[in-house]
Order: C-alpha cells, then sequence, then structure tokens
C-alpha cells in the first residue's frame, strides 16, 4: 500500500502502483476530467504514472500555473507532428520550453519561413482539435535507435546515444505520431488550448556547434488563455516599438559594428546620458561613504588563479598570449574584486577603519557567443557601478541593509517602483567551506527578515564566492530585468591574504560584501530607454530643449536664448535651419527632444517663446525668463532636489 497526502491535509492508503487518473477517478469524475498532470512531493509528472511511495499529491487543472509549461512542451510536439505531416522526410531534432513559450528545430533541404506558418498553425489546430491521448511507452535503447534510424530520424539515433547508461528511455504518442521525450506531458492534444502562435525563425547548428549542419529553429509561444496570448502579443508590439536599438539611432546615441563585436560606440548624446548616470551614482555612493578607486584593466593571470576565477570563470576570460620579452600571460579584467582587495591591502588596516567601501566605475570584458549579444542588452564590454565594502562579520547584516536602502531608492528615482528581490544560494560549482557559506547565506536572509520585502529563492544560482540577493526591476510594460546584486563573500579576501587587526591586536579577515546597483551601465541604459520609450524625464534627457525658428528673422534671437539656457545649465541647441516648423517639430519628436521652444519675429520681439512638449500638440507662450526658470527646476536630479530641501 501506499499513503497519499491530498492538499485539505487528508492522507488515504491506496494499492501500490495505482495511477494517478484512478486516484483522481474514485474522488470523484469531474475532477479527473479537468485534471491534466499530477504533482508528487511537488514533482510534475504523468497522470497515468503508477505511484510507488508515500507522497503528497496534487492534481494540476490546466488553469494551474504548473500547467503552463506542459502547455508550451505539449505544442512543441504538435507543432513537430504537424511540420512532419506537411513535408514528409523533415527531420526533428529537440524541442524545449524557453521563457515564454517553446521552439523546435528541424532539418530539411529548403529552411522554413514565417510565410510557412499559416498552413502550419493550421494543421496544429487539426491535431489539437482531434484530442488524442498522450501516451508514455518505456523502449530500449537499441530498439529506439532501430525505429528512428529506419525511419531516417538520424539526429534522433545521436540523441538516444547521447543518453547515459541505465536512464529510462522515454516514448511518448499522440495518436500515430510519436517522440522520445522526457515529459511530462499532458493527458491529450486537446488540452493544449487555441491560445498558440508561431513567432519567428532562426537558423541554428545542431548541438550549437559551427562543425555541425544548420537546422531550422521555429519559434512559437502558448498560454492558457487568449486573452493571456493578446497580452503578450501586445506586449511584444509594444516592446519592438521601445527597442533600445532602433531608438539609439534615432536619438543619435550609439552604434555597434562589427569591428569590435560586443563593444559600444557612444555617440555625444548617448554618451551624455551615459555620463548622467555615472554622475547620479557617484553623488549617491559619495553621500553613502563611499570612496571611489581605479584598477588596473590587465592583470597577471596568477592573482585571478588564487581568486578561483581561473577555475571556474575561464571560459568567459580574456587572456593575452606571454611575449617573449614577458612570459606572463595577463587577464583583460572580467570583474573588478581582486584590484579592490589589492587596493584594501595596501597599507594596514584596523578594524576602526571598517566598513572600508571601495568603488570603481570598472571597466569589464567578459566573452559572450557572438549569437548571444543583443544591444546594450548583452555586450563584450560593459561598466559596472561596482563597490565592495571590507567588514568585520558583526558588520554585515546592518551594511547589507543599508546597500539594500541605496539599491532600492535609486531604483525609484529612475521610474522603477515595483521591484522584486531573489536569494541565490550555493551553487554547485563553488569555493570556500561549506561553513563559510552557512555564515554568507544567514547574513543575507536575516537582511531579508529585517527589511520584510517579499523574496524568493533562486536556489543553486549563487555566485561561486558567495550568495547573492538579486534585484529584479519590473518596467511599464511589465518586463523583468535583473540589476543589481549584494554578494556576501567570505573566501576571496582569505585566499589574496587580505586582513586588518583587530581590538586585540589579531589579524583577521575581514568579510567582502560585493555590491552593484545599475549592475551593466551599458545594459541599464538599454532597460532605461525601453522603460520610457526614449521618452526621458527632463533631468536625464542627453538633450532637454531645441531652440527652434519660424523664419531666419528670429535667428539671432534664438542664439540668445539658447546661450541663456546653457548659462543656467540646460542642454540645449538651436535649430536655424531653412525648413518648415512643422519639419522641424516632427524630426525632434522622433529623436525624442522632451521640449521644443519656438521662435519667430513676434517672440523675439516680445522676448517669450512658444514651449510644445514631446508628445503633446499644445503650445504655451511665455516670457523667456520664466519658462527657462521652470525648466531648470524640472531638470534638477530627483537626488539633488531632495538635498536642496533638506538643506
Amino acid at each position: 500500500m501506499v499513503a497519499l497526502t491530498f492538499p485539505d491535509g487528508a492522507r488515504r492508503d491506496y494499492p501500490n502502483g495505482i495511477t494517478g487518473l484512478d486516484v483522481a477517478k474514485g474522488i470523484s469524475p469531474s475532477l479527473a476530467k479537468r485534471t491534466v498532470a499530477m504533482a508528487l512531493d511537488g514533482l510534475v509528472t504523468d497522470l497515468t504514472d503508477p505511484i510507488a511511495r508515500d507522497a503528497r499529491i496534487e492534481f494540476l487543472a490546466r488553469e494551474d500555473k504548473r500547467a503552463l509549461e506542459l502547455i508550451r512542451h505539449d505544442c512543441a510536439h504538435v507543432l513537430a507532428e504537424a511540420v512532419q505531416t506537411l513535408w514528409p522526410g523533415t527531420q526533428v531534432t529537440i524541442g524545449p520550453v524557453i521563457e515564454n513559450g517553446f521552439y523546435y528545430d528541424f532539418q530539411r533541404n529548403e529552411p522554413f519561413a514565417p510565410e510557412d506558418f499559416p498552413a502550419i498553425e493550421a494543421k496544429m489546430r487539426e491535431i489539437i482539435a482531434r484530442d488524442r491521448p498522450f501516451t508514455k511507452e518505456i523502449w530500449d535503447r537499441d530498439k529506439a535507435k532501430q525505429v528512428f534510424r529506419d525511419k531516417g530520424e538520424l539526429f534522433k539515433v545521436e540523441l538516444v546515444d547521447a543518453i547515459p547508461p541505465g536512464e529510462t528511455l522515454k516514448i511518448y504518442r499522440q495518436g500515430d505520431w510519436f517522440d522520445f521525450c522526457r515529459g511530462p506531458h499532458m493527458t491529450s492534444t486537446g488540452k493544449i488550448g487555441p491560445a498558440f502562435k508561431l513567432m519567428r525563425t532562426a537558423g541554428a547548428y545542431w548541438r550549437g556547434d559551427a562543425r555541425n549542419p544548420m537546422l531550422t529553429r521555429i519559434y512559437g509561444t502558448a498560454w492558457t488563455t487568449q486573452a493571456e496570448l493578446d497580452a503578450y502579443l501586445k506586449q511584444i508590439e509594444e516592446a519592438e516599438k521601445r527597442d533600445h536599438r532602433r531608438l539609439g539611432r534615432e536619438m543619435d546615441l550609439f552604434h555597434f559594428q562589427e569591428e569590435a563585436p560586443g563593444s559600444v560606440f557612444w555617440h555625444p548624446n548617448g554618451w551624455t546620458l551615459f555620463r548622467m548616470l555615472e554622475d547620479y551614482i557617484r553623488r549617491r555612493q559619495s553621500a553613502a561613504g563611499y570612496l571611489e578607486v581605479n584598477a588596473p584593466q590587465l592583470m597577471d593571470s596568477s592573482l585571478w588563479v588564487a581568486t578561483g576565477h581561473m577555475e571556474t570563470f575561464r571560459d568567459a576570460m580574456f587572456l593575452t598570449q606571454p611575449r617573449e620579452e614577458d612570459e606572463r600571460t595577463f587577464v583583460v579584467k572580467p570583474m573588478n574584486c581582486p584590484g579592490h582587495i589589492q587596493i584594501f591591502k595596501n597599507g594596514l588596516k584596523s578594524y576602526r577603519d571598517l566598513p572600508f567601501r571601495l568603488t570603481e566605475f570598472g571597466k569589464v570584458h567578459r566573452f559572450e557567443p557572438s549569437g548571444a549579444l543583443h544591444g546594450l542588452m548583452r555586450v563584450r564590454a560593459f561598466t559596472q557601478d561596482d563597490a565592495h565594502v571590507f567588514v568585520t562579520e558583526n558588520q554585515i547584516a546592518a551594511e547589507c541593509l543599508a546597500m539594500n536602502d541605496l539599491i532600492l531608492s535609486i531604483y525609484e528615482d529612475f521610474g522603477f517602483a515595483d521591484v522584486s528581490v531573489k536569494f541565490s544560494d550555493r551553487p554547485e560549482k563553488r569555493i570556500g567551506a561549506d561553513e563559510l557559506w552557512d555564515k554568507a547565506e544567514a547574513a543575507l536572509k536575516h537582511t531579508l527578515d529585517e527589511v520584510g520585502r517579499p523574496w524568493t529563492l533562486n536556489k543553486g544560482e549563487g555566485a561561486f564566492y558567495g550568495p547573492k540577493l538579486e534585484y529584479t526591476l519590473h518596467d511599464a510594460i511589465g518586463r523583468e530585468w535583473q540589476c543589481g546584486t549584494v554578494q556576501v563573500d567570505l573566501n576571496m579576501p582569505g585566499r589574496l591574504g587580505a586582513f586588518y587587526i583587530d581590538e586585540r591586536s589579531n589579524k583577521v579577515t575581514p568579510v567582502m560584501v560585493h555590491r552593484a546597483m545599475f549592475g551593466s551601465l551599458e545594459r541599464f541604459t538599454g532597460i532605461l530607454i525601453e522603460h520610457h520609450a526614449g521618452h526621458f524625464p527632463l533631468w536625464l534627457a542627453p538633450l532637454q530643449a531645441v531652440i527652434a525658428t519660424i523664419t531666419s528673422d528670429a535667428d539671432d534671437y534664438a542664439r540668445e536664448v539658447v546661450a541663456a539656457a546653457q548659462r543656467m545649465g540646460l542642454r540645449a541647441e538651436t535649430d536655424l535651419r531653412n525648413e518648415k516648423i512643422n519639419y522641424k517639430v516632427r524630426e525632434h519628436s522622433l529623436a525624442k527632444v522632451p521640449v521644443l521652444l519656438v521662435v519667430g519675429k513676434k517672440e523675439a520681439a516680445d522676448r517669450a517663446v512658444s514651449i510644445r512638449r514631446l508628445g503633446s500638440q499644445e503650445q504655451t507662450v511665455m516670457p523667456l525668463e520664466r519658462a527657462l526658470g521652470l525648466l531648470v527646476d524640472e531638470a534638477v536630479a530627483p537626488d539633488v532636489r531632495r538635498m536642496k530641501q533638506a538643506a
């Protein structure tokens, strides 16, 4: 017998090997009908699986959040069947669930294109409407290889060979079509529902290796309801409008080119925005007691061996080749922490010097595959607003709390009020003793308890040297962006010989707390562009105002206006071109200039300006001095405004 415990706490005995479906039928036919899978001790599995041990059992309806992954997984299988039905001889490879959807890779002489989607989707709807059950069979390895070889599915034969010895080989059928798969699946194809859509195609090398055949990857999305699908498609449409790469061109902020993959060419307006972010963080950090430093870009590889980076992070690092006159290998800085430890070590430190807060706008380089590069969001060269604070064990909690408050207030200044926190504990590949990890994790959990904010566990996703808190922003269209981190490190300072003198004159290894707020300034810039759709608040806009003339008679007055604006600290320029004012308005609106000050003969005579705001058709005429005064007040950064109010 097996004892099953239900969500309401009830516990019942059943014959060993009973299926979840039979248990559900015994409770209620309607329960069995609406259930698509079950969870045993939290692990989602097929409803028809036999139950051979005592467990907590839950029945998953299609509307259960955990069933969404099953909907997408099943939809991928239906996609594969549809493609092979329409184009016999096409080989299928793998089709996993990914964020917001799924994909399947196919081998065919002629690659698939979006023009094929209507036929594929129509066939998928046919398959779903048949409502064929998903059934599972267990095959031995030789049978599986023979069947797939006979079908001409040579990629599947290779996948079978890759399965570790002793691992069960599962075959899932949906009518006559079958594939081998880890599962689980829902009870039938009909449970997928109509809320799916094929999105795009891409080329993908088999197993990600350029030496292997090129496959066609078809991406799709699937949701529980049509309303959810519609909302997602609307978000995608809005995201395309907000794409920072397109807005970066329109606003003349930056560009990329092949000679420097993953590195940003900042244009004047973009570099102004970048420096605004730097200046803002510099003010906030200075007020919080941080000391800004700068460490070398190239350091001997022996330093990175000592820290553990060479062992755990080497694939992402750029290394130099030894030269005859210097046989050493150098590493292009992938992170700032080892350099900051060297600065801490230079000169004797006492417990009275702690917390010792070092910060750097450190330029770091990390290798990212060329296919993963994505504008400012995924680069190879980026700038971190990185800080490392050396503390005693007793100071960890207070310092982490202060960091948390600083990070959250910064995000609020940039328009991100909705921020979630994740706690990432020890990864499988790590350095340091478990006792040190216990202390570090306990310190961060204490911080979370003190803050009282909701948080989720990101199991096994800590850094290799310590656990971390991850701060995730939710932007204007609901997307999530992981940015800031706080990491407690009881390993690296000791590895590099850092110590301070305590009150008993003993040498003690400090704890080092890693902290980033924007994370990557490049990526945060991209997030800001998309969050605001390029329409920045005035204090943050790289170009705050353009003084545009209606006729050349007002050119001299326009020059006078821009000079006054610049003296008052506004980032302004003139547009004296011999173009119609409507043309100028359209052009500067496309470039997302927040304020247009229009001047003509009348405005020059009255020493006034006509103010037109980005996104508005209204114009307001007011005296020049008053208009500039209002703009200057509006352009004050939020942290500076708070300081002025407090003074």
